[in-house]
């Protein structure tokens, strides 16, 4: 029987799709997700099931929306014992390795099931967690000291923070977990038994900082803002304003705001490259046909959309359409663009169909289509909160709290805020939350930056209804699923493996 394909998860953090050239005319370039989208699929229009990284992370290897697997917030990670992807893939007999940042798998039994731990963050390594499996190729002394500036971040206004320096690029997460993640790969080729190997660069995510020849280069392209909506965003539900008042950087110096948007181009770029060593490496081993390449992203960033920075509890575009590509030569298409709309939690059981691995029971995720021959979806689903009160702007003027300090202090209670439900097809976008707050509805096709909320416009009510049963439909799809996840299906599950 032939060997099962290995499988490379490139996951970067925080990189909404249409900072990339494969995305939008006004993406910063990528040219190697441009190589990787040749030899693969794209899909146009992926979408996260949370725009938020732990619950985004943990739909992505269990297959299942956040009301699912109950990791709905960035405290906690991986439930206890969840059938995802590292257990279903050593139980299978992989080889398992981490190389990059985690903010996923915190149980130890789940740790254990990795052959290889190499954890970096956003402010570098942690000495709870050192390397397993695998030496860093680089000084951790080195590594620590590149990551100072993030620690130490500069304020170039309440919301306005980001940095240019000058360290090796090799000590940078980026570079770090690039030229670990090439190693590793050229240690497998030979080996006896299949990898799966997650890389998780921590970037483009904040803080800010970028080396300085990455951000010349995009501030070179003159990156523009995005336009955005009056300061008090007319029409939109009370947990976007309050958004705008924490994250809102649209009335700083025009200068700073192309520099801010630079820093984070300049990121993306840096993430590509080390896409290139990935893709390099896989060829140098050998290992390119014989293993499934996925690249994506747990969700996306502001980015000056809507004139804001970094990321909160909303659903425009910037933050919940990701890229995603899947590539193995000589197996699946090539150079193909998917325009069925489809979700990160159907990541997994497409590397499960391709690997040839079963599927467990209660996974809400279908194979995607075009690589696989289940038919295309017309509707992708997101959601955010667990069910707590309401942050509003009383609270937020009540805590006397201004800038990114308000960011941080407010930042589990809006979290956890609300039961907010997404629908998204190729024209149109609706949100609800049961809890309250102004309906959301956006003409895409009209109003793709999305700032005229059509929700209480009564011409639209036909529209508002019909997403709404797609969302009430979707809720009772996904409960069937996870109502099938009984002890005795994860048993025979885990025995099937």
């Amino acid at each position: 029987m032939e060997r099962a394909p290995n499988v490379v998860v490139i996951m970067a953090d925080q990189f909404k799709a249409s900072a990339s050239s494969l995305y939008a005319a006004s993406g910063t370039a990528t040219p190697a997700l441009e190589r990787l989208a040749a030899a693969g699929v794209t899909y146009r229009h992926a979408l996260t099931p949370h725009p938020l990284c732990v619950p985004a992370r943990v739909s992505l290897f269990t297959g299942q929306y956040p009301h699912g697997h109950g990791a709905r917030t960035n405290e906690g990670g991986m439930p206890a014992g969840a059938d995802h992807a590292f257990r279903l893939w050593k139980a299978a007999g992989y080889s398992t390795a981490l190389i990059g940042k985690n903010h996923c798998f915190e149980e130890q039994a789940d740790r254990d099931l990795f052959d290889v731990w190499c954890e970096v963050g956003h402010e570098g390594l942690t000495s709870a967690r050192p390397a397993r499996g695998m030496e860093w190729f680089r000084p951790e002394a080195a590594v620590a000291a590149a990551h100072a500036t993030r620690r130490a971040m500069p304020r170039q206004g309440a919301a306005l923070s980001y940095a240019v320096t000058d360290y090796p690029l090799t000590d940078y997460s980026t570079g770090l977990v690039a030229g670990q993640a090439a190693r590793y790969l050229e240690e497998r080729a030979g080996a006896d038994r299949p990898f799966a190997l997650w890389v998780s660069f921590p970037d483009p995510h904040t803080p800010y900082e970028v080396p300085r020849t990455y951000f010349e280069g995009a501030l070179a392209d003159d990156p523009q803002p995005a336009p955005a909506e009056p300061y008090d965003m007319p029409g939109a539900p009370e947990r976007n304003r309050v958004l705008r008042r924490l994250l809102d950087v649209s009335r700083e110096d025009h200068a700073e705001q192309q520099r801010l948007l630079a820093a984070y181009l300049g990121m993306v770029r840096f993430v590509d490259d080390g896409i290139e060593q990935l893709m390099a490496a896989l060829d140098r081993s050998g290992l390119r046909e014989s293993t499934v390449v996925v690249f994506l992203s747990d969700h996306g960033d502001f980015a000056l959309e809507h004139g804001m920075t970094r990321k909160g509890g909303a659903f425009y575009d910037c933050l919940t359409r990701v890229p995603l590509v899947v590539s193995w030569p000589g197996q699946l298409p090539a150079g193909v663009v998917d325009e069925s709309l489809v979700s990160l939690v159907d990541v997994l059981p497409t590397v499960l169909a391709l690997q040839g691995l079963e599927r467990p029971p209660g996974m809400h995720g279908a194979p995607l289509p075009t690589v696989t021959d289940y038919a295309p979806r017309a509707a992708a689903f997101s959601e955010y909160g667990a069910g707590g009160p309401p942050f509003r702007l009383e609270d937020l003027d009540a805590s006397g709290a201004k800038g990114l300090e308000a960011v941080k202090a407010s930042l589990e209670w809006r979290e956890a805020e609300g039961r907010r439900r997404m629908v998204r097809t190729r024209d149109w976008k609706y949100v609800t939350d049961s809890m309250g707050d102004l309906d959301e509805l956006y003409d895409l096709k009209a109003d793709a930056l999305e700032h005229t909320n059509l929700a209480l416009d009564p011409r639209y009510a036909g529209k508002r209804a019909e997403l709404r049963e797609l969302l009430n439909d979707w809720d009772h799809r996904t409960a069937r699923a996870s109502a099938a996840l009984t002890p005795t299906t994860i048993s025979r599950a885990k025995g099937n493996s």
